[in-house]
């Protein structure tokens, strides 16, 4: 065999380089898509506020997609000066339900746009 050549060995990439770089385009095209979609999701629940409520509604609180406490509100009857650790539990059990309820609702949410891959958020 002359200089230069090379038995028995083909081009590396048989020839379908067109045809895969077209393929990678697509899916990142697709994961770009899906990339704008999961931003608008996530702008929605970031709008969207829950209230949950502790002590049969002697505390209520609002908390905002964002995970932020919005607001609380407390029923004077259950401000007891010698008791504040009850006040203090109800607070913390109904902020720690709004945040769960938000973190449920943004998987839901997400979930219908991966199609249930685990990315993540």
């Amino acid at each position: 065999m002359g200089k230069g050549m090379k038995a028995g060995r083909k081009k590396s990439g048989g020839g379908g380089g067109k045809g895969m770089q077209a393929q990678q385009m697509q899916q990142l095209q697709q994961i770009q898509a899906m990339q704008r979609q999961m931003d608008e999701v996530q702008s929605e629940i970031e709008k969207k506020e829950v209230e949950t409520t502790a002590g049969g509604g002697a505390v209520a609180v609002k908390i905002n997609g964002k995970k932020e406490l919005v607001s609380v509100t407390i029923d004077p009857d259950v401000m007891d000066k010698d008791d504040p650790e009850m006040l203090q539990d109800l607070i913390i059990v109904a902020v720690n339900e709004g945040i769960r309820q938000i973190e449920e609702i943004s998987s839901s949410e997400m979930e219908k746009v991966t199609g249930g891959l685990n990315l993540p958020i």
